[in-house]
């Protein structure tokens, strides 16, 4: 008997009666096809319709055209969607290493270890206490670049301290049985701390020079959110350091004694999504708005991205955030923005060229839209949007493009979810 991805959905209310009727007959591995009609991989609109339909729920105007709700792209490639694990708790971010595996971090505050079909190698322990309360935890991970020589692997989470808790940045080995982390320790804190469980941020993405981009969130609060736009806040930032958690060398405020040397973008509400594209080498950030006004950006040094003065969202009671108003003088405009929310949280560039039609593409795992969101992009705007495993009722937390052509992504229901070729 074939378990489809809903049905397995279904067994985090009701385990015990799923598990007696179906453990005899199902296990991970399971496998639907999407079946396409064969296309052109090129020329993939099929109309002038945004894949949004829902009314927004402001009344504001884009910045330029494309700006939001562009025509609908869909995909003509014969995909295979196979679910490779469930049962890992609350994941929250991953990473391939070099020899296929993968490392997903649970909230709690352990990592697991992957083999590329699924199978839980290990369950690796050994990091400093997280605060995993709200959306703390262990968050963002990113691999060494030289992970084969040093086995170092760096990770993002809340930590607590007297004056509440913050984002904070560590690194560590990989133990050879790969059961713990050894010499684990903080290299970056994100302060000021605040009495909040809510926005932390956090992802990390090394570049190609080997300098590590931290995002973090303004905590949420009416305390936090105007400190995105204070120069010696590390609330609301991307950062940019050295693998020792020092400020990466030609950052922009690096002599600006009134900044935070680390400092590389400010302005920011609460990115969970980093990537770096495969042929520009530029920052692409996911960003939650507010009620309303999601974003995408390209991150570059310097900038203002201008929250809380400027967005295209509202508070969630409805009203309106400050002076109301979408731009402003030497504040960055969203490459691309959603309104209504989508959520959108991990972020990643498909570079393979398995699935010629998907490459270049940036996805992006969605919580309270329940989907995957593939945009297409040309000279740095968004062309094309289709939204991918809108049948499944997930959160998707984080999605990875793997070099081997595959998309990866993890549910906060705690699934392990591969989209292949089919």
């Amino acid at each position: 008997m074939i378990l489809n991805l809903f049905t397995l959905s279904l067994m985090k209310w009701y385990p015990c009666f799923i598990f007696i009727f179906f453990m005899s007959a199902i296990g991970c591995g399971q496998q639907t096809t999407q079946k396409q009609e064969a296309a052109s991989p090129i020329k993939q609109h099929s109309n002038n319709n945004p894949v949004e339909t829902k009314p927004p729920n402001t009344t504001y105007n884009p910045a330029f055209e494309g700006q939001t709700r562009v025509a609908a792209i869909k995909t003509h490639t014969p995909y295979t969607v196979t679910l490779l694990a469930t049962g890992l708790g609350r994941p929250w971010g991953m990473a391939q290493l070099p020899n296929g595996q993968f490392l997903i971090t649970e909230k709690s505050g352990f990592i697991y270890l992957l083999d590329e079909n699924g199978k839980q190698l290990e369950k690796i322990t050994g990091l400093p206490p997280v605060d995993h309360n709200g959306q703390g935890g262990l968050l963002g991970i990113a691999i060494d670049p030289q992970f084969e020589k040093n086995r170092i692997i760096y990770w993002s989470f809340s930590e607590a301290d007297a004056q509440g808790n913050h984002t904070a940045v560590a690194k560590g080995n990989i133990s050879n049985d790969e059961k713990s982390i050894q010499n684990a320790r903080v290299i970056f804190r994100a302060l000021p701390s605040l009495k909040s469980n809510l926005h932390f941020g956090s992802r990390l993405v090394f570049d190609s020079s080997g300098y590590l981009f931290v995002s973090t969130g303004e905590r949420s609060i009416l305390e936090g959110r105007k400190q995105a736009q204070w120069l010696n806040s590390g609330l609301g930032k991307i950062f940019k350091i050295t693998k020792e958690g020092k400020p990466a060398p030609g950052n922009p405020f690096i002599k600006n004694k009134q900044a935070i040397p680390e400092m590389y973008a400010y302005g920011i509400r609460n990115a969970q999504g980093l990537a770096i594209h495969p042929q520009t080498g530029e920052l692409w950030e996911t960003e939650f708005g507010p009620f309303g006004g999601d974003e995408l950006n390209i991150i570059k040094a310097g900038n203002n991205y201008g929250w809380p003065v400027i967005t295209y969202g509202l508070e969630y009671n409805g009203n309106k955030i400050g002076d109301a108003i979408t731009q402003k003088q030497g504040m960055e405009q969203p490459v691309y923005y959603w309104d209504p929310s989508i959520s959108p949280s991990g972020c990643s560039f498909y570079s393979s060229n398995l699935i010629p039609e998907w490459q270049n593409n940036l996805f992006i795992g969605c919580l309270s839209g329940q989907h995957i969101i593939r945009l297409q992009l040309q000279n740095n705007k968004v062309t094309g949007e289709e939204r991918l495993l809108t049948d499944k009722n997930e959160r998707f937390r984080d999605v990875l493009a793997s070099a081997n052509g595959a998309l990866y992504s993890i549910t906060d229901s705690g699934k392990f979810i591969k989209i292949s070729k089919q």
